[in-house]
Parts: structure tokens; C-alpha cells; sequence
């Protein structure tokens, strides 16, 4: 990146990691790091009082996030996580839905940087406070209750970004108490389908291709979920790189799976 010594360009480390990848990001972090960036504690950032994971925060709890990490109205962040595209999308997201446009991912993350001998750098970096406000309110982001009219009416896809057997049922979901099986009517695109291998996101040839062996109607807005809200924003970054109206249901399958007033649905959709 040019645009590193640049006052106006907040680099910003949104690491996550599922429990079973047995990886600390803050520690992590503090290992290796592109240089001047801040780390982003999604957890800690999310809304305290939520019982599910990585809820929407308030406006005034993302902005103190933003403002902690350097983060100005006039900042261009730069994203990126440890895996290459993974959890940096939902901080992608949760910015665009809060109204801060000027924001771009680093396509392969922490990988792609080292692959391409990027310095790296240890320990904390010094931080300015930003001074963010929020102009935009959750746009892009959708509860339960716009998912069940989506599927009632069947006027809007929904996308599952989990992996085929918790999609089908037959694997069991990691969080106790949540029952594994989808949503009817959705469809299965697990994440990994929208990524190279080398995680960086697939060209807008390609997923143009997926979304035509999926069947997705040109003009048919999208809803994506995942396990719980995290890789429904990479299937939202590769709709929105194609044009494609989308939404990020943020409960995602962590509330819906623990809810008793709504269908869940075993087996698998075709996929191809």
C-alpha cells in the first residue's frame, strides 16, 4: 500500500477466528502486524447487552469503537484479517451500513501481504483518537422479522453462507442449543465458494458465474446469513462487487436456530 505514511489512511487489523481454529487475534497482532495498523476487537465491539454473538452495536458504541482505533470522518480505512478474507468483510460492512463509504478491504489480507514482502511490524502502534460520527443507521443490516416476510412473500433470496452438513442438518451447530438445518426456501453458498485459493475475493466473471448456477434473478434483492454474522458479509461483499442488492441478516442462524417459533428445514439444496 502507497497510501501508508498517509495521515488520512487508518489501517485497521478486524482479526477474528472461530473457537475451533484455536488462533488469538490480538495476540496475533502483536506478533506481526502491516505497519501503524490498530488492532479492532469485533467482540468487544459488538452490543454488550446481546445475547448473540457480534450483534449490531449501538451508533454511539460503533463510533467509540471507530474513535478508538483512530477513525475520523475524513479517514480512509483499510481493512484486513489474518486469513485473507474473513472476518475484515463485517467491519467492511458494519462502516458502509453506518454511513462511512470511504472505507476499502485489502483483497487477500495479512497473506497476500506478506506473499508480496510487505513489511511487518510488532507490538502496540501509537493512536490518535479519530473523531467519527455516524451518518447512517444500520443500513444493510436486517433482524429476524424482515427475514420471515422475505420468505413468506419470496420476493428476496436468502443466502447461507455455512458449510453444507450444518446447511443440511447433519452436522451439528457449535454453539449449545441452536438446532442445525436452514431456513426454508434458503439457499446454500458456503463462503468459501467466493474466494480464490489463496483468499483473496474471485474475479466479478466468476461470481457471476456462481450466481447463474444459483439461479439468482438479476433483480432480486439478496439476504445473506451465516452461523453468526461474520462470513454473511463476505457473500454481501461479492454480491455488492457484482451490482447485486443485498442485506446481512445479523442474528444470522445463531438466533434462528435457537428460536422455536420458526421452521427449520433438514436436507440439502442442490448446489452445484
Amino acid at each position: 500500500m502507497q497510501c501508508l505514511h498517509d495521515p488520512h489512511v487508518i489501517v485497521v487489523d478486524a482479526s477474528w477466528y472461530l473457537p475451533a481454529m484455536q488462533r488469538d487475534p490480538k495476540a496475533e497482532f502483536l506478533d506481526a502486524h502491516i505497519p501503524g495498523a490498530h488492532f479492532y476487537d469485533i467482540d468487544r465491539w459488538s452490543d454488550p447487552k446481546s445475547p448473540l454473538p457480534h450483534t449490531l452495536p449501538s451508533a454511539d458504541w460503533f463510533a467509540e469503537g471507530m474513535r478508538s482505533v483512530g477513525v475520523s470522518d475524513d479517514s480512509l480505512v483499510v481493512v484486513y484479517d489474518g486469513m485473507g478474507l474473513f472476518s475484515a468483510p463485517r467491519l467492511w460492512w458494519l462502516l458502509r451500513c453506518f454511513g462511512h463509504l470511504h472505507v476499502r478491504l485489502l483483497n487477500g489480507g495479512l497473506p497476500a501481504w506478506v506473499a508480496i514482502g510487505g513489511a511487518l511490524e510488532s507490538g502496540e502502534s501509537g493512536i490518535d483518537r479519530g473523531a467519527f460520527s455516524v451518518r447512517a443507521c444500520n443500513e444493510g443490516l436486517v433482524g429476524i422479522d424482515s427475514v420471515l416476510e422475505a420468505i413468506e412473500l419470496g420476493d428476496k433470496h436468502v443466502l447461507d453462507a455455512r458449510g453444507p452438513g450444518r446447511f443440511a442438518g447433519t452436522e451439528p451447530e457449535p454453539r449449545p442449543g441452536v438446532r442445525s438445518g436452514h431456513m426454508p426456501s434458503a439457499l446454500n453458498l458456503p463462503y468459501p465458494r467466493v474466494l480464490q485459493s489463496d483468499g483473496r475475493l474471485k474475479s466479478s466473471e466468476q461470481l457471476e458465474t456462481l450466481w447463474g448456477e444459483l439461479s439468482l434473478a438479476a433483480d432480486k434483492p439478496i439476504i445473506t446469513s451465516c452461523g453468526s454474522g461474520i462470513s454473511a458479509c463476505i457473500l454481501a461483499l461479492a454480491l455488492q462487487e457484482t451490482g447485486r442488492p443485498v442485506q446481512v441478516y445479523d442474528g444470522s442462524w445463531a438466533e434462528w436456530g435457537s428460536r422455536s417459533d420458526v421452521d427449520v428445514v433438514c436436507g440439502p439444496h442442490p448446489t452445484p
